[in-house]
């Protein structure tokens, strides 16, 4: 007999140390790490604390190796192969920096990539005389013969390494990576996947997928402390492979290289068996199910209400949901879009609530996240507030009595 999951939503909101006053709807940017996780990362601080050289010359390796073998179980992958760092940038950065590139060659990521992931690039392309090229998606609503056909044509005889995202941050896309990296492969073209939003959105069988490198992290979707993130490395390409951060273990292999690059807090690696236990508790599968459904019910049921529409069509969503905020269509394009959207998303902040916003393709969207705490009710509560904020804001009239 299995036990059951406990209740969601406010039931189980007491795990987290959430502010009350705050209507929290933005998993997504930072995640929420439960209290029985914090405790877990307390204990190894604890130990740490009570005698750090013992700590980190005698238990520290072989804890971080378990706690790696104990991620790579659940992300279907084998811990020799998975090294943490501190974010899935920092994963990335290792990658785009250890690889060969000369004078043309190309790095090709797609239009709607993280903005830190595409700077990354931007400088090892220019450090190396290399190009970037970005394949531009149509959008709202892309299918996945739509993302297949522009990685196709964007894809070329100089392409050296494909930057792909499992989860676009920016448009909550999932993407077919599958498909994606066996596109890559057909034309031998090694494929880097930011999954920084995979891990707990969305099941992962790493061996399976194939990708030269993966990056996740650990504090967004598992509830993980900050901090916890990980590379997995594909034992071919692990040979010429280096952390930003070169130390002791330089040229004695993947693991040994990256495990120690300097005296750092490693608790928020080794609370991640606590984070996967806290996320199994919570329904493992079955809540990551249950946090799509919930996302793609709160999106819909606020475009609805906004009279706009969502950004992703079905098969292409996962615990986040896009909505395009009422407006007429404006050029939208590069700082003054963005600022437009940073200023909004300041204007949520002040209103106690986050939800970042984006301009994307003329228009601003704002992008909503599901998780074990949330419910129904939080996005009604957004969209009054939504509603609120942009009458105040002069991008909407107040909303009449009937309109609820």
């Amino acid at each position: 007999m299995t036990n059951a999951p406990p209740p969601l939503g406010a039931a189980v909101r007491h795990e987290f140390a959430l502010a009350d006053d705050f209507l929290t709807v933005n998993h997504g940017s930072y995640g929420a790490t439960p209290r029985p996780v914090l405790a877990a990362q307390e204990e190894w601080r604890q130990r740490m604390e009570a005698q750090p050289t013992r700590f980190f010359a005698q238990e520290l390796p072989a804890a971080l190796r378990a706690a790696a073998a104990r991620l790579a179980a659940f992300v279907g992958a084998d811990g020799e192969d998975l090294a943490f760092v501190s974010n899935a940038t920092m994963g990335c950065n290792a990658v785009l920096r250890s690889l060969p590139l000369g004078p043309d060659d190309e790095i090709l990521c797609l239009g709607h990539v993280y903005n830190a992931v595409r700077n990354t690039m931007r400088h090892v392309a220019a450090e190396r005389g290399a190009r970037l090229v970005v394949a531009e998606l149509p959008f709202p609503r892309p299918d996945h013969a739509d993302v297949l056909a522009r990685l196709d044509q964007a894809l070329g005889p100089r392409t050296r390494l494909a930057v792909l995202d499992h989860i676009f941050s920016s448009s909550a896309l999932v993407l077919p990576i599958a498909d994606m990296v066996a596109r890559c492969h057909a034309r031998g073209v090694p494929v880097l996947v930011d999954g920084a939003h995979g891990p707990g959105q969305v099941p992962l069988d790493l061996a399976a997928l194939g990708a030269d490198y993966y990056v996740g992290n650990g504090h967004k979707w598992l509830m993980a402390p900050k901090g916890s993130a990980f590379l997995h490395v594909r034992r071919d390409r692990q040979p010429g492979l280096h952390p930003v951060t070169i130390s002791h273990g330089f040229g004695q292999g993947f693991v040994a290289e990256f495990d120690w690059t300097g005296t750092d807090d490693p608790s928020a690696f080794l609370a991640l068996p606590a984070a996967l236990d806290f996320f199994a508790k919570l329904g493992g599968p079955a809540l990551m199910a249950r946090n799509a459904a919930l996302a793609a019910a709160g999106a819909e049921a606020m475009a609805a209400r906004l009279g706009t529409e969502v950004g992703a069509a079905h098969g292409m969503k996962g615990a986040m949901g896009l909505v395009r905020l009422p407006g007429a269509r404006l050029p939208l394009e590069g700082a003054a879009g963005q600022e437009q959207a940073r200023s909004l998303r300041r204007a949520l902040l002040a209103a106690s609530t986050d939800a970042p916003v984006n301009a994307i393709a003329g228009s601003l969207w704002l992008r909503l996240s599901a998780h074990a705490y949330n419910e129904e009710a939080d996005y009604r509560r957004l969209a009054d507030m939504v509603e609120t904020v942009l009458a105040q804001t002069s991008r909407l009239p107040p909303a009449s009595s009937t309109s609820r």
